[in-house]
């Protein structure tokens, strides 16, 4: 692989729907052989994964009151709640040049340097202390991808327990009582530690692995609204925040160890006639999938798991879909 050019893109807007639009337009620009760092941060923000049900994964009434905003990302996974006592990041390249383990080391090595004892565990969460303090998720398109986190440095924590929501079944699969009792700022770790400090020693982590970029870091600010015009009406779009809710017929919640689903089934005459699948998984193609695939079989058993059998056959993710069909095998129709 050849080096890569490398470029750092600071925005230095707080308002969530024009930093994720700008996110998307730069996953569709980057050039062949690049690597962009994006760093950005939002105001009292409540970021839900893209397959999220708005109203389970956040306190809309309560962040709506503390004059907060929701935001529903591209990538899969769970509800983040966002400050300017975080630092959020973003790698961008092309697919060719996409390198997981390369980009979590940049966030890792970046936070040792500052003389914190930081893990990666297998789920690709950071821990200091037993605590997460910075998750990641990934997007992959057609030619691109990214693949982004939060890091909580001083972020206001009263706000994250008030604005998130914890399903009971995940508190009890994880043995705590609220959202808060389970992450930390790393600001609690080390005295004094500030989010600058965070953003200069991912840069130079980044740099020391990728090399230098020709030119400073380039400041984004609302001018450039216009050129993603179009992604920001999405992102502030009520339809792509909180999505259609229709009055299902049937509904099944469970939770699986690679994530929450909750299954909701429109009928008409023995058939499906609509679905729509509500979860926290990190594969958001895979739930886009079986939504597919049980959309116009018959409500039957048998008819549901062939479904999800077949779709097996070309997309691959066995374990995962077979135990989704399992589940549905045992529901009481």
């Amino acid at each position: 692989m050849n080096k890569l050019e490398t470029e750092v893109i600071y925005s230095v807007n707080y308002n969530p729907w024009f930093n994720m639009a700008l996110e998307e337009y730069l996953l569709h620009q980057v050039e062949e052989n690049k690597i962009i760092l994006y760093l950005w941060q939002n105001e009292n923000t409540v970021v839900i994964g893209r397959n999220q049900n708005a109203w389970q994964a956040c306190c809309c009434t309560c962040l709506e009151r503390d004059g907060g905003n929701l935001a529903r990302r591209l990538s899969g996974g769970g509800a983040v709640y966002h400050d300017l006592g975080n630092q959020n990041f973003t790698f961008i390249t092309r697919l060719e040049n996409f390198n997981k383990e390369k980009q979590l080391a940049v966030i890792l090595d970046a936070v040792k340097e500052l003389g914190i004892e930081a893990e990666l565990t297998q789920d690709d969460e950071f821990f200091c202390q037993n605590k997460k303090f910075a998750g990641n998720a990934y997007y992959f398109s057609a030619e691109a991808a990214y693949h982004h986190g939060s890091i909580l440095v001083n972020t206001n924590m009263k706000r994250l327990n008030n604005h998130l929501s914890v399903a009971p079944d995940k508190l009890y699969a994880k043995g705590i009582e609220r959202a808060r009792d389970k992450v930390i700022n790393l600001g609690d770790v080390k005295e004094g530690i500030t989010v600058e400090d965070i953003q200069q020693s991912i840069i130079a982590s980044f740099y020391d692995k990728y090399g230098e970029a020709e030119k400073s870091p380039t400041y984004v600010d609302p001018e450039l609204k216009e050129e993603v015009c179009d992604l920001y009406r999405k992102y502030a779009s009520w339809e792509w925040r909180f999505g259609k809710t229709p009055d299902f017929d049937m509904t099944f919640e469970t939770r699986f160890s690679w994530g929450r689903i909750e299954l909701g089934l429109k009928l008409e005459e023995g058939r499906i006639a609509d679905t729509s699948i509500y979860s926290d998984a990190m594969n958001v193609h895979l739930i886009k999938e079986v939504e597919e695939a049980l959309r116009g079989c018959t409500l039957n058993l048998t008819a549901m798991y062939h479904a999800l059998e077949e779709l097996v056959e070309y997309y691959g993710e066995e374990e995962k879909i077979m135990e989704l069909a399992e589940w549905l095998r045992e529901r009481d129709l």
